[in-house]
């Protein structure tokens, strides 16, 4: 019997099937901004958690179900990215006076500061995402990502 185990560092092909799925290119483009995000932007703070810190700071003392709506997060997952970031001093929860069950959000002094630092590197990043698009390119390129996003959103709440 022989051993038709291929050596190690040869990489095998991608199957065609996964190459022609959306989905396929989705997530591998995903990773490689995940990757990206890390090194360039922060290696902490998380790509959703960044948007939650620049919605809270475009609407401060918004109710955390609505934020979560804006940034597109579950709500159960919005508990989780809000309380990190309080854990972490970026972000306060307060009490909605009129009904306690509902948090309102506020940004702190820490998360400000923290904003601010990684939304400049996050314009950069996105410079970096952007220039292998000419620049007629770009604003159509950037209507196809919403639009996929926005259909796929549709489909997920199953509309």
């Amino acid at each position: 019997m022989t051993d038709q185990t291929p050596p190690a560092e040869t990489t095998p092909e991608i199957p065609a099937a996964l190459t022609a799925a959306p989905g396929y290119q989705v997530r591998r483009l995903y990773q490689a901004y995940l990757a990206v995000w890390g090194r360039e932007v922060d290696p902490v703070l998380t790509g959703p958690q960044f948007a939650v810190l620049q919605a809270v700071e475009a609407n401060p003392g918004r109710d955390q179900r609505s934020m979560a709506a804006a940034v597109s997060l579950d709500t159960s997952t919005m508990a989780d990215v809000a309380r990190r970031l309080e854990i972490r001093g970026l972000l306060a929860r307060r009490p909605d006076a009129a009904d306690g069950r509902r948090k309102l959000l506020y940004l702190t002094d820490a998360g400000s500061d923290a904003l601010s630092e990684a939304n400049d590197r996050a314009r950069k990043l996105d410079k970096i995402l952007l220039e292998s698009f000419g620049e007629a390119e770009r604003a159509p390129f950037m209507a196809t990502l919403r639009a996929l996003a926005d259909h796929w959103e549709r489909l997920a709440e199953g509309s």
